[in-house]
């Protein structure tokens, strides 16, 4: 349980400042497409803990 809660907050995290960083370099196409990269996959390391951790508690 511990895990998936770190796991979260961890995927949580690696979206929220790739979503910063890509607004804050939208201009240059590379940057957004890195950027964009990493926050798919910070967002889906979220919902997939999240997801692990409702399995869990029920």
């Amino acid at each position: 349980m511990v895990i998936s809660i770190i796991g979260a907050v961890a995927g949580l995290l690696i979206a929220a400042f790739g979503l910063y960083y890509l607004v804050k370099e939208w201009k240059d196409p590379e940057s957004k497409k890195i950027y964009g990269i990493i926050s798919g996959i910070g967002a889906v390391i979220f919902i997939a803990m999240l997801v692990k951790l409702l399995v869990e508690l029920l």
